[in-house]
């Protein structure tokens, strides 16, 4: 089965932070979002696609027993935590983040002079009380075109490792373009246009900033109409997947 999210369906959200203001789109209940319909997908709890102004910071803040993964869609993206731990994205570049027992951090636009993207992903671990740490991937455009790269995958030797069932891949999709991608039985897929597009999944449209969750599929066939940056989200459905 296939549920198609169309663009304006996704809740958005505008606001101040230190130094700047933030522009929010929210795929599930995070904040003062909340939707019954869409609080998580299997492990994955959050999936915000988050614009910080120039220089804009989100101040240190505290969190507990998740898997974070951050992947910057464009600008620099800086990460500080408590410890001094963290480091700078650039686009197509991805960390991962085991929070465990508590941390604090800190989401900085690292340019003064442009806006900075990032996607977000939280996931429930798959165990409690997990040591905190930080390791992150830099990746060239090419090693995702036309082609599905694991970037965090307990199951790809070159991708990050993370404490739950799930893994994130990405695409870079010229146009005329299509890539296959094999689903093991109990698990779902979340994917998101990141930009560009429209593409097709498993025969059905998507554009720009649209999304679809995949249950009960063998397979996700995705055939870019027009280049198009992706993001997919693989997961097992052990939990309730609504």
């Amino acid at each position: 089965m296939i549920t198609v999210r169309p663009p304006e369906s996704i809740f958005t959200v505008d606001g101040r932070i230190e130094h700047g203001t933030f522009h929010g789109r929210w795929h599930f209940s995070f904040d003062m979002y909340r939707d019954p319909e869409h609080t998580h997908f299997g492990p994955l709890r959050v999936f915000n696609d988050d614009t910080l102004s120039p220089g804009a910071v989100w101040p240190l803040h505290p969190h507990r027993e998740i898997e974070v993964v951050t992947y910057c869609a464009s600008g620099e993206f800086r990460h500080e935590d408590e410890h001094g731990k963290g480091g700078i994205l650039r686009k197509g570049w991805v960390q991962h983040t085991t929070v465990g027992t508590g941390l604090f951090h800190s989401e900085i636009n690292n340019r003064p002079d442009e806006p900075m993207r990032f996607i977000q992903m939280w996931f429930f671990p798959d165990q409690p009380g997990l040591s905190p740490s930080v390791e992150q991937k830099a990746l060239k455009r090419e090693e995702r075109t036309d082609r599905l790269l694991p970037l965090v995958s307990n199951h790809h030797p070159e991708a990050l490792r993370i404490h739950a069932d799930a893994e994130v891949l990405c695409a870079f999709l010229t146009s005329g373009h299509e890539v296959v991608h094999l689903l093991r039985d109990g698990h779902g897929v979340y994917l998101y246009v990141l930009e560009g597009g429209p593409v097709a999944v498993n025969g059905q449209a998507l554009p720009a900033l649209g999304a679809a969750k995949l249950t009960d599929e063998p397979q996700i066939r995705i055939a870019a109409r027009n280049d198009a940056e992706l993001l997919l989200v693989i997961v097992g459905l052990g939990r309730a997947s609504r």
